[in-house]
């Protein structure tokens, strides 16, 4: 593709980005609701987000207060507005609970593709809430973003994500020696990817 193209192309899909997520629709899953993450929500994300095993693998340490999510819950709210924030919240439909948030972690526009992330209560581990959501996300970014394609990133000893990837249809891409310096070290890396085409084969 020429190189004028691919820049059009890029930009067009970035202002489509920034549209969506100023105003993000509401998705549903068999037993997820993914929403606009709201000020109502601070009190269920403060019990995730202060607890030291959900933020173990985390570039984020632990809130340390339920003012502290409030704050930050508060800034996502212009960040959306700003079309800069591109995650959705998790609304367990039969708890009624905010139970973590899924989304498109970065952009890779000129590629075409984005990587998603993640993050789960604890209470909610091991039921396979989280693949349910990445696919939610994925399918929404190719049905309405025409990516080509996703990546996912996780810390070294993150055995769970790496096993949400691998339900989500990914395959190990590459591992990243001390990739990224996170809370005060260097962490390696592990990364898994997948095309669009390869994640609806795997699908039927």
């Amino acid at each position: 593709m020429p190189f004028l193209n691919l820049f059009k192309s890029s930009n067009v899909l970035e202002t489509k980005v920034k549209e969506v997520f100023a105003n993000p629709p509401t998705l549903e899953t068999t037993r997820l609701k993914l929403v606009k993450i709201s000020p109502e929500h601070a009190e269920d994300m403060y019990s995730y987000s202060c607890d030291p095993d959900v933020t173990r693998y985390l570039t984020w340490s632990c809130h340390s207060s339920v003012k502290e999510t409030e704050r930050y819950i508060k800034l996502l709210q212009k960040k959306y507005t700003a079309g800069v924030f591109n995650d959705w919240g998790l609304v367990h439909k039969q708890t009624g609970k905010f139970i973590g948030t899924c989304g498109f972690t970065s952009f890779d526009y000129e590629n075409n593709t984005a990587e998603i992330g993640y993050v789960l209560s604890k209470d909610y581990w091991g039921q396979g809430l989280a693949a349910e959501a990445a696919e939610c996300v994925m399918e929404f970014g190719f049905d309405n973003f025409g990516l080509s394609g996703f990546c996912a990133k996780c810390m070294e000893g993150n055995d769970a994500s790496m096993r949400v990837m691998q339900k989500a249809g990914m395959s190990f891409e590459n591992i990243y020696k001390n990739g990224m310096f996170i809370k005060g070290s260097y962490k390696t890396i592990i990364v898994y990817s997948v095309t669009k085409e390869k994640y609806y084969s795997l699908k039927g």
